[in-house]
Parts: C-alpha cells; structure tokens; sequence
C-alpha cells in the first residue's frame, strides 16, 4: 500500500470525513495526511467504495487485508504475489 501514486492535486484535495457524534465533531483529513500515517486505510477505504453497500459487501470488506510493506502475518499460508499492470504498460 505504501507504493500507491496519486494522480495530479488528489493528494492534497480530495478529503475523508467522519463525524464523532459530538456536537461541532465533524473531524476531516487529507489523503496525504492519512497516507503518511496509515497508508494501508487508504486503499481499504477506496476498495469498500467499490463494494457494494449491502450484508455481502460488508462481509467481503472483513476479507479484506491490505498492508503498508511487503512483511505480514500470512506466511504460513504461502501467499503468492499478484502482478497487476499499470495503465502506462498497457499502452
């Protein structure tokens, strides 16, 4: 997660909010922010974007296991890596 690239001023304009359901709580930070100290909650938050809002989108989203390096708990199941192309090697 930590590799990912954000294209032109995203980074800088395209804001997460949250309420703390406190009056005046309506807390914002920007993706260059939480991508410096939680990089792989970004990605989680665009995938659950593209899921689907129901009990079977909620449940594919505690799937979901993004990590910010290569290192993580799963090597006993001996999880192989998977290539993606970008979009400037298919052209």
């Amino acid at each position: 997660a930590r590799k990912a690239v954000f294209k032109g001023s995203k980074a800088e304009q395209k804001v997460y909010r949250h309420h703390t359901r406190y009056p005046g709580g309506l807390r914002e930070i920007s993706v260059k922010d939480q991508f410096a100290k939680h990089p792989e909650r970004v990605i989680e938050l665009a995938v659950k974007g593209m899921l689907p809002k129901t009990k079977l989108g909620k449940a594919m989203a505690k799937k979901l296991k993004v990590y910010a390096d290569a290192e993580h708990p799963h090597a006993a199941q001996q999880p192989q890596p998977l290539t993606i192309n970008s979009r400037s090697d298919q052209e």
